[in-house]
This record gives C-alpha cells, structure tokens and sequence, in this order.
C-alpha cells in the first residue's frame, strides 16, 4: 500500500521549521532584503534548533530520511527564500566534500563549515565561471601540481558565499586532455595567498544569500587538499571530483523544494486576500475569474511538492532517475513559482505591485530557481536526454 503520510519525525521537522520561519525569519525578510546582507543572527538560531550543515552533514541526507532536505527547505523559503539559502548555504560545499573526499577529508571539512550558537561557518562549491554555465565540461580554472602542492588559477563567477566562506570546494582541470576525468576538488580554506575577491553582485532577489565572483591567481594549496586524494600517510580516497558533479542531479529536488516553499507561501496569501478584498459588495474570491486562478494556482503547488517529494524519496532509496526525476521536480516546481507568484500580483492588483505587500518580492526570489543548478532549458536537455533512452514499450 502507497501511503503520502508523513513520519512522526518528519511531522516534527515540518512544524519546527514553519514556527521558525513565522517567528525568525518572515519578521525580518523584508529587512534583509533591502540591505542585501547575510543574516548571520539567524543562522546562528538556525544552527541551535539543529538546521544547516552538522559536522556529521546529517542534514545532507535527512538524518536517515531523504524527504527531511525538502521539507526543511520548503518550509524555510515558506519564510523567506533568501535567508534559507543562507541558512543551508553550505550545503553544496558539503554535498561536494560528503560525495567526494575521504573519510579523514569529509571529518576535517565538514568541521570547518558547521555552524553553531556561536559562530557561523560558510562553505562555497564554485563551479560557475564566466565561460562555463551551463556548460560545466568547458572550466578554464586550472589546478597544476608543483611537489607537495597544487597551484590553482582561474576566476569562478556567481558563487554563493564566495570570498566569505570558510572553505571553498574549487572545481578546476588538471589534465584537459582527459575531459571529465582531468577535472578535480580542491579545497581552499579562506586567507589562502592568492585567493582573491572579485565582484560582489548585486541581485533582482535572494538578496539575503551573498553571490560573488571568486579569483584564484597563484593560489597555492597542499596537495591532500585535492579531495579524494589520498592523505598523507595513507588511507582511503574519495571517488573523484566526476562523483560530486553527479550529486547535483540528487540535489536539484531541493532547490525545487525551496522554489516550492516560494510559491505555496504566494498561493497562501493571495488566497487570504482574495477571501477579505471585497467589491461590488462581494469578496472578490466570489469571482470566477479570481476563484479559477486560486483553483489553478493550489493545483500547481500541490504537484510540484509531489514531484519533490517522489524524486526526494528515490534519492533516498537509491532508485535511479530513468527520466531525469531530479530535472523534472526543479523545472517544474521552479516555473510553478515563477507562474504562482506573477499571478499571486494579479489577484492583488494595485497593492500586488506595491512593496507593502511581499508578492512583488517572492516574484523577484522566484526567478533564480528557473536559472541556477541548471537552467530549466537545460533540465529539459537532461529529461529529453533521459526519456529517449528509455527502452520502447509493447
């Protein structure tokens, strides 16, 4: 028997994330919004309640449940989707380090970017650069090995947490000649020489979340940096940097979950507005027109958090994505948010258009989410990819 209930545990989840995210974060989203500053208070609550990335990265995979990732992350961006990524910003990072590193790497690394009541700690994956978005096979950031230590150089652009971080994981090729096998993970903790900051960008939305250009001009790192190598001394090795790129595609059902907590949070209000505005002595919800967006809208929010949680639960199970599942929850609960969220202005006319309202601003927040970790043209590039390979049916 299928059953969609969720655990004692997850329910738990769920409810200590939404009273977060009433109490802590939707009180101030507006503020940090304005400021475009990282909310480093409310990072350090969220680490006390036990969300972000642990030293165990427990988080990384639900703590032995694969929906906890996306329910969290639905129920923080239900808050402000800008402070979630904050708050799980280091996620990538650790997704790398956790897929990649060795046993004594992923203990050392994932120390360094957990959080707690005290002190924030930031991780960044940079990946992007200039000339390689979408096409990730193209980086021109170069790692050259000279004795006990690598030499990386090379510029990564939009990099979440970039030049704050404490560490950074740095994708950059070796050998050009080996394609993807030629590339690799390094790890550059922050004050390495040669680290350098480069553009801090201002953004449309998520401007909670800091996104900066990260240069590397000589940077020299010790070679047991480079994860999966192994440590001095010997040990294990990690699987490779090709073994973090593939978790990208078991992450991408939560960044569809934070584009999910975007629009349900839409949904709700234009559903609350729509039921108190009145005109023509009725409330407006009595329209046909209004009331058949409302029904459109639910429907929308209510498959996206489906298609989540199907590809969350695969992920967990270890079942493959045979059509590109992970693609197909972020594309589609992505544009879900970017259609709920332009609608949710047109129930509220007028006042949808103004910033007393917070409409206009999860418009702004729900754009990214159809762009980055793959834009959703190439998410269907993958799907179309994945569905025609599959074996004809009789």
């Amino acid at each position: 028997m299928v059953s969609f209930a969720l655990t004692d545990e997850e329910r738990l989840v769920q409810q200590t994330a939404h009273d977060f995210a009433k109490r802590e974060i939707r009180p101030v989203a507006a503020y940090y919004d304005e400021r475009e500053e990282v909310p480093y208070d409310i990072i350090k609550k969220a680490a006390v309640v036990g969300f972000g990335i642990s030293r165990e990265g427990s988080l990384l995979d639900g703590g032995g449940s694969s929906l906890v990732p996306v329910i969290l992350a639905e129920e923080l961006s239900w808050g402000c989707a800008g402070i979630a990524l904050a708050i799980n910003s280091s996620g990538l990072a650790g997704a790398a380090i956790m897929a990649t590193g060795s046993p004594e790497q992923r203990e050392k690394w994932m120390a360094a970017i957990a959080s707690d009541a005290n002190e924030v700690h930031l991780g960044a994956m940079c990946l992007t650069e200039p000339d390689a978005g979408s096409d990730v096979a193209n980086i021109q950031t170069t790692a050259r090995r000279d004795g006990d230590d690598y030499i990386l150089n090379g510029e990564k652009q939009f990099i979440t947490n970039g030049n704050i971080a404490d560490v950074h994981v740095v994708f950059a090729t070796e050998d050009r000649s080996k394609g993807w096998g030629g590339i690799g993970a390094y790890v550059v903790p922050r004050g390495t020489p040669g680290l350098e900051e480069g553009t801090t960008w201002k953004k449309m939305g998520i401007r909670a979340s800091h996104t900066a250009n990260v240069v590397l001009n000589e940077c020299r790192i010790p070679a047991e940096n480079k994860l999966g190598a192994a440590p001095k001394g010997g040990g294990s090795a990690g699987p490779g940097a090709l073994g973090a790129l593939m978790t990208l595609e078991r992450t991408r059902p939560v960044v569809g979950a934070y584009a999910l907590g975007i629009g349900r949070a839409a949904y709700e209000y234009a559903l609350d507005y729509a039921r108190d505005r009145v005109q023509f002595g009725k409330s407006i919800m009595k329209n046909q027109g209004i009331s058949f967006m409302l029904a459109d809208m639910a429907m929308a929010v209510d498959s996206a958090r489906l298609m989540v949680w199907r590809a969350a639960w695969m992920a967990g199970a270890n079942a493959p994505y045979l059509q590109a599942e992970g693609s197909m929850a972020k594309a589609f609960a992505s544009d879900m948010a970017m259609k709920v969220t332009v609608d949710a202005v047109q129930v509220l006319g007028g006042q949808g258009f103004m910033r007393d309202h917070p409409v206009e601003k999860w418009v702004r927040d729900a754009k990214i989410f159809q762009i980055f970790e793959g834009t959703n043209q190439i998410q269907r590039m993958v799907i179309g990819r994945a569905i025609e390979a599959l074996p004809k049916k009789n």
